[in-house]
C-alpha cells in the first residue's frame, strides 16, 4: 500500500473530527444553536403576547371613542331640547310683556280721554260762566246783577259738585 497525500488528508480529518468530538464542540455549537432557538422562542411569544395586548388595548379605546359618539350625540341631543325650550320660554314671555304693554296703553288712552272729558267739562263751565258774567254785567244793574251773580255761582258750585262726584 502507497502512502499518499490522499491517505494523509483522510487521515487528518479522522484526528480533527476526533478532537472536534473529544473538544465537545458539537454539543457546543448544538448548545449555542438551542439557546438562540429559545431566544427566539421567547420573543415570538412576547411578540404575540404584545400583539394580544395591542388588540386590547385597540378594542378598549375603540369601545371609548363608541361610547364617547354617543355621549356626544346624547349631549347635543340636550341641547337642542334645551335651546327649544328656551326659544318657547322667551317667546312665551315676549309675547305676555307685549300683551302687559299693550294693556297698560290702553289703560292710559282710557285714562288720558277721561282726564280731556274732565278738563273739557271744567273748561266749558268756567267759560259759560264768564259768559253769563259778562252778559249779566253788561244788561243789568249792579244790585240785580250782583244778586243774579251770586245765584249763578251757586248754582256752577252744586252743577260742579254733581259733575266730580
Amino acid at each position: 500500500m502507497t502512502i499518499d497525500a490522499t491517505f494523509w488528508v483522510a487521515v487528518s480529518f479522522f484526528i480533527f473530527c476526533g478532537c472536534l468530538i473529544y473538544l465537545k464542540v458539537p454539543q457546543k455549537i448544538n448548545n449555542s444553536l438551542t439557546d438562540q432557538i429559545n431566544k427566539m422562542r421567547k420573543e415570538l411569544d412576547e411578540a404575540e403576547k404584545l400583539k394580544v395586548e395591542a388588540k386590547n388595548l385597540l378594542s378598549n379605546y375603540e369601545n371609548k371613542i363608541d361610547k364617547s359618539k354617543k355621549e356626544v350625540l346624547e349631549i347635543i341631543n340636550l341641547a337642542k331640547k334645551d335651546s327649544e325650550k328656551t326659544i318657547l320660554e322667551k317667546t312665551e314671555k315676549f309675547h305676555q310683556a307685549i300683551e302687559n304693554k299693550k294693556k297698560n296703553t290702553e289703560q292710559k288712552i282710557v285714562q288720558m280721554r277721561e282726564n280731556a272729558l274732565r278738563d273739557i267739562k271744567n273748561i266749558s263751565v268756567k267759560i259759560s260762566m264768564e259768559a253769563v258774567e259778562h252778559l249779566i254785567k253788561n244788561s243789568i244793574d249792579k244790585n240785580k246783577l250782583e244778586k243774579l251773580y251770586t245765584k249763578s255761582l251757586e248754582q256752577a258750585k252744586t252743577s260742579l259738585k254733581h259733575i266730580k262726584a
